[in-house]
């Protein structure tokens, strides 16, 4: 992967939209009223919804405010109805697009996305145009502390049922296959490893290197403006962007 990690991704993909933690907290209210539409709200009995809850935990979403949604979403299945949309297409530069949306409105989910791909410049593509260029993974990762050895991080991950381990300067990646994402995560929380995330993700096979500077910020704006949209819940892309300076510095 040319030393691009697949964390530098997900960090990058969040991106400014969900800076604002109400935003986060909203999407994943989202996400825990699907779980509880298809599996209803016993996360004991619902791989789905033991997921997203660990999702939100990594977020920081206060417990009380995961139970009240998880409350919320059994009390109104009758009066919301919101469902799981994919949309795929391509950003400038070749880069793949992947789009996850929950949404009550569909036509309108639609209409906005496809107006933010043309006003980038880019172009929404039909089911699987491209992804299957991405791997469904799960992906933890864990912040790497002072005084942890990267040899015994790495064998404690294998052990409980990893895929992958990479290590970075500030966090260690440990990837799974979707089926056994709950499974590894919970042995590494019995474990006291904190997470700076938790869930299920898309990893691209190979990434595409952006140095253009027009075409990295429409690239950019592109991300940035699926994301501000309510609707969206994750984007997904191939792109090896420049990395961004931080704001405090």
């Amino acid at each position: 992967m040319s030393g691009h990690s697949k964390w530098a991704n997900i960090k990058h993909k969040k991106g400014k939209a969900d800076a604002a933690r109400g935003k986060i907290f909203t999407k994943i209210g989202r996400e825990i009223a699907i779980a509880v539409r298809e599996g209803g709200s016993d996360p004991a009995l619902n791989s789905k919804l033991f997921d997203v809850i660990a999702k939100a935990k990594a977020n920081n979403m206060p417990g009380d405010n995961i139970a009240r949604s998880v409350k919320k979403a059994a009390g109104e299945l009758g009066t919301v109805s919101y469902e799981e949309i994919i949309y795929e297409g391509y950003a400038p530069g070749g880069v793949a697009v992947i789009v996850e949306t929950v949404t009550d409105n569909r036509n309108r989910t639609a209409s906005d996305i496809r107006h933010i791909f043309d006003k980038c410049g880019g172009s929404l593509g039909t089911t699987n145009s491209v992804g299957y260029m991405f791997d469904r993974k799960g992906l933890l990762v864990i912040e790497r502390k002072p005084g942890v050895a990267e040899d015994d991080m790495m064998m404690l991950a294998m052990e409980s049922g990893a895929d992958d381990f990479e290590a970075s300067d500030d966090a260690f990646e440990v990837s799974t296959d979707p089926t056994d994402f709950s499974a590894v995560r919970t042995e590494l929380e019995k474990q006291g490893m904190p997470f700076l995330s938790a869930e299920l993700t898309r990893v691209p096979r190979n990434w595409i290197a952006v140095d253009n500077p027009d075409t990295v910020a429409s690239v950019s704006k592109l991300i940035d403006m699926l994301e501000d949209m309510d609707d969206v819940m994750n984007v997904y892309h191939n792109a090896e962007l420049p990395d961004e300076p931080d704001e405090d510095d």
